[in-house]
């Protein structure tokens, strides 16, 4: 077999060509970060800004729920956890358990929106005692009449977050009880957009969810002011009801909980500096509450001693 010389020419355009295509070929590098579908528009947008400074790491958000996002995290499938609330101590065992230790930081305020349908017009308020009327597992209301003897006898369909969600644990604390549950023949969902379509669609619906949902969504919904247990005011939730805590008891502080192991990666590091950098702008656009700028200042000394 007669062998032949390859052309420096050749050899010259194959290098050029090889070099162009290395950086094509190399793999990106992945944060994973899953949880509360509260949370999940902040770190979105949180990470869609932080892809376009660097390309090179891709940034994967899921919405599992809280409950969900934290099975994950102590389970080191995710690097960062999205929480609509503060772990249980029996998350916090299992993460011990699974050698996971973490970092939480609080990075927006969020009151829960109370919802009906836009054709249900006569529920102008409602007090802890009708929520929880309404929403408890034994014996609940099964008509708006059984709730205001004013009103009239629409059934009442019930939307909520899932029992992953932190919203849902959230909404049960305060409104039902430590111990309870929502009733049986709620439909339930850990994506907000499902409880959003659904209220749309019933008449007799009410549901809860954070309030971004709701002010992406005014013109398929109504918002219920709550009564104040406490002032007997019924309030509405906006930014400064949510921020000075007169929207009671449903207003509550947002968090993401950082792996120390995942921490030790450049990638990760350099999110969560971005990420903490940038929220406060980032929460307002989304429609949640952010926190004081001192309070951010100080996530980011707490967080550089990680």
């Amino acid at each position: 077999m007669k062998y032949y010389p390859l052309h420096k020419g050749f050899l010259a355009v194959a290098s050029i060509i090889l070099a162009l295509s290395l950086p094509l070929c190399k793999s990106k590098k992945n944060i994973i970060i899953d949880g509360s579908s509260t949370v999940f528009p902040i770190t979105e947008a949180v990470a869609e800004e932080f892809r376009k400074t660097d390309d090179s790491v891709n940034v994967s958000v899921g919405i599992s729920g809280t409950g969900g996002g934290f099975k994950k995290f102590c389970s080191k499938e995710t690097e960062i956890s999205d929480a609509s609330r503060r772990m249980k101590e029996s998350e916090a065992k299992v993460c011990k358990d699974n050698g996971v230790e973490y970092l939480q930081l609080d990075i927006a305020f969020d009151g829960l929106s109370v919802v009906v349908n836009p054709g249900n017009t006569y529920v102008d308020k409602l007090t802890v005692a009708d929520l929880k009327k309404i929403f408890q597992y034994d014996n609940p209301a099964r008509t708006w009449k059984d709730v205001n003897p004013a009103w009239p006898a629409d059934p009442i369909k019930i939307f909520s977050p899932g029992q992953d969600s932190g919203t849902y644990d959230y909404f049960v604390e305060e409104i039902i009880g430590k111990g309870g549950r929502v009733r049986a023949d709620a439909s339930f969902s850990e994506d907000d957009n499902v409880l959003v379509t659904g209220v749309s669609a019933d008449k007799g619906a009410i549901g809860f969810f954070g309030i971004a949902y709701y002010e992406q969504n005014k013109d398929k919904l109504r918002v219920v002011p709550i009564v104040n247990p406490k002032t007997n005011a019924a309030i509405t939730p906006d930014t400064e009801t949510v921020r000075n805590g007169t929207y009671a008891p449903l207003s509550r502080p947002l968090f993401i909980y950082v792996s120390k192991t995942a921490n030790a990666k450049p990638e990760v590091r350099s999110f969560v500096e971005f990420f903490l950098k940038n929220v406060e702008k980032l929460t307002a656009q989304t429609g949640y509450i952010p926190m004081p700028a001192a309070a951010y200042e100080e996530n980011l000394k707490k967080y550089g001693a990680f």
